[in-house]
Order: structure tokens, then C-alpha cells, then sequence
């Protein structure tokens, strides 16, 4: 077991502000072992991207963890050329170039109708009557899986996001979970005869031509579903209320000033909606004056590294302007996020966008309070609005 400095928190003051927590950590004590989480966290962005290269150290091969068990082995639980090997076979249906030539296209359809039919109302939940939709039909493209609702896509994916992260071991949660994977697997099964004939640039039909085994098809298709839904919906809903809660900012890219993409960059820097990322500890391994034994289990707490005062000036501060080259909002290494470019096109260069440019007038409600919660991955919880 490591014999980290011991740090401990109130799981629910965490799940509701990880960040008073994660300095003091930085501060005194940037390797530490949190026994309610059962996990050493590590929180300077500087170690992060030193250690998540060191994979023969700290794998994300976890024959034992979570997600092999509740939803198969996936891509991001593999190391070396079996990681690899997948992420290749991935590559053509997330690659920038399909995105754009591709994706975007089919994104800007489905934000539009969502917008459309948003208009009228005159107020809102964004998170739950746009970012949501747009995410889970976004996300119904890439996967294949236009079967089913993009209520089903959000359900799925947040009840194997709560399963993966349900180190208390609730059997509510793993039920939910279970019943969430076997609905995938029937998905999957009802477009398998258009995947194999057709020549479609989905997930599930590039895998299927690749050759890929079934159970790795599953289990990709899962892991695509459980960050693919979420983080994009999370930082659509979150982008749109840091904006509106800082007009100054909001007025900077209405004008042109800055990117969209900027402050997307800014937005994911500043309240990460990945916070976290396991590693199992292969085999003993002396860092920062700390003992990791095999088999520990030490958490990249990316939402820590993206606040890290060494590299950024006042990092508590939602700045569109600032350069947020140091900030690893989608992991570093090997593991760094494969649909990166779908979440950045999806996001930056057609919700954000077309959501302002069609309602320009957006404000919050303020008879409803915004709510934020979550660690391992954190957002807004709703976000009520409205408009003339």
C-alpha cells in the first residue's frame, strides 16, 4: 500500500467543490493517499504528464477495476500496441478530417431542429433541452446507434459514468449499470446487418470492417457512450453559463475577438469536465519521496492539474483570453482522448455558436440557482434561462 501522506475529505464537500481540497493538496502535499476514495491522488499538472507516459508504471491496465467489469475491456484500459492497435482501428470514424468533412455537417442538422423547436418556448433548462439533445444525437451519429433516443444515449451514459465511479460499491448503482450495458448490447445487435454491409464512417461500422472482436466492438462502443454523452453535454450547458455569468467575456467572442475554440479551451481548463483518470500501480515505484507498491491505485486528478497555481496565474479565474496551452483537459500521453476533435467541433464550432446566434438575447434565470457537483467529472446540473 502506499505510504502517501494521508489526506482526508468530506465526499460530499468534494462531490460539491473539489477545489479548496485539491490546493491544499498541491500546496502541501501533492501526492496523497484520500482513504475515502481508497486512491492516491496525484495533483501537480507537471507529475501527471511526467507519469501518465509511464505506463509500464502506472497502467491503465485494471483487470480488476470498474469499468472492465461493468462495461468490458475497452481501448482505455489497455497499454502498449494492444491500446494502440484499437485506437487505430478507431481513427478513421473520429479523425479531425472526418469531423469536419463529415461530422459537422450532421452536428449543425440536429442543433438546428433542437433550436427550432426551442425558440418558441422562450425559457429553458439549456442542459436539459439543448445541451443533452444535441450531445446525445451528436453522439448517435459517431456510434452508429440511431436506433435509439437521445434519452436513451444520456440515460446509458450516466448510468455507466455512476457505475465506474462507484467505489462505495451501492447495488442500486451497479444494477442500473448492468441494465444500462445489456440495452447498449441490444443496440448494437439490432444495427450489426447495416454495419457489416454497409460502408459507413460510424463506430460501429469502422470497428466491424477493422476486424475487431465483438467483445471489443461492445466495449468500445460502451466507452464511447460513457464519456462521449456527458463531457460534451457538460460543456455545452457549462461554456454557456460561464459566459453568461461573465458578459465581458461572452461580448469578446460575439465580437470575433476570440475563437469560440479559445474559450471552450478555457472553459475545459477552468472547470474540467474530465476531472479524473485511474491508473493501477504495476509494480513498485518511489516518486516524490513516496513508496507505490503493485496493485495501488493512484487517480490523475486532471481538474487539480488545469488549476495548477505553477502554471497558471490565478487559476480560479474563468479568462477566455488566457493561454491555456498548459492545461490537459483531454489527458496527455498515450490515452489522450480520441474524440477530442468531435468534442471541440461539436462544441466550439457549431452549439455554442448557433445557440447565441440564435438566441442572442439568452440570460439566466435568476429565480432558479445554478447547480454544480461532481469530481471525477464535474458540470453544471441545470441551467435555467431565458429569452424575449
Amino acid at each position: 500500500m502506499s505510504d502517501a501522506p494521508r489526506y482526508d475529505i468530506d465526499p460530499a464537500a468534494f462531490w460539491a467543490d473539489p477545489y479548496p481540497d485539491l490546493a491544499t493538496m498541491r500546496r502541501d502535499m501533492p501526492l496523497a493517499f484520500v482513504p475515502q476514495l481508497g486512491a492516491t491522488l496525484m495533483t501537480l499538472r507537471a507529475d501527471i504528464a511526467l507519469c501518465e507516459k509511464q505506463i509500464d508504471v502506472f497502467s491503465s491496465h485494471q483487470p480488476g477495476g470498474l469499468m472492465n467489469r461493468l462495461m468490458g475491456h475497452n481501448m482505455m484500459r489497455k497499454d502498449g500496441e494492444a491500446h494502440l492497435a484499437e485506437r487505430r482501428a478507431l481513427f478513421p470514424a473520429v479523425s479531425p478530417k472526418t469531423v469536419k468533412q463529415h461530422w459537422k455537417a450532421r452536428f449543425e442538422v440536429h442543433a438546428r431542429r433542437i433550436l427550432d423547436e426551442l425558440a418558441p418556448r422562450g425559457h429553458a433548462d439549456l442542459l436539459a433541452d439543448f445541451a443533452l439533445p444535441v450531445s446525445g444525437e451528436a453522439l448517435k451519429e459517431i456510434t452508429g446507434l440511431t436506433n435509439i433516443t437521445f434519452g436513451q444515449m444520456n440515460d446509458w451514459s450516466q448510468a455507466m459514468i455512476d457505475g465506474i465511479a462507484n467505489y462505495a460499491g451501492v447495488a442500486e448503482v451497479e444494477a442500473r449499470c448492468h441494465a444500462a450495458t445489456a440495452a447498449i448490447d441490444a443496440a448494437i445487435d439490432d444495427m450489426l446487418p447495416a454495419a457489416r454491409t454497409g460502408d459507413g464512417l460510424d463506430m460501429l461500422s469502422v470497428l466491424i470492417r477493422s476486424g475487431m472482436p465483438m467483445d471489443s466492438v461492445r466495449a468500445n462502443i460502451k466507452l464511447a457512450i460513457s464519456g462521449g454523452q456527458n463531457e460534451p453535454r457538460d460543456a455545452i450547458a457549462g461554456l454557456a453559463w460561464a459566459l453568461l455569468t461573465h458578459p465581458g467575456q461572452l461580448g469578446l467572442v460575439r465580437s470575433g475577438a476570440v475563437p469560440w475554440l479559445k474559450a471552450f479551451e478555457e472553459y475545459a481548463r477552468w472547470l474540467s469536465p474530465i476531472g479524473m483518470s485511474p491508473r493501477r500501480v504495476a509494480k513498485t515505484h518511489r516518486f516524490r519521496d513516496v513508496t507505490l507498491e503493485p496493485e495501488d491505485r493512484v487517480f490523475f486528478m486532471f481538474g487539480s492539474a488545469n488549476r495548477d497555481e505553477t502554471v497558471f496565474a490565478e487559476p480560479q479565474r474563468f479568462d477566455i483570453t488566457r493561454d491555456t496551452a498548459g492545461s490537459i483537459p483531454f489527458g496527455a500521453g498515450p490515452h489522450f482522448c480520441a474524440g477530442a476533435a468531435a468534442a471541440r467541433t461539436l462544441v466550439a464550432d457549431v452549439a455554442m455558436p448557433m445557440l447565441f446566434a440564435r438566441l442572442p438575447d439568452l440570460a439566466l434565470d435568476e429565480a432558479e440557482p445554478v447547480r454544480l457537483g461532481g469530481w471525477a467529472f464535474r458540470g453544471v446540473l441545470n441551467l435555467p434561462v431565458g429569452w424575449a
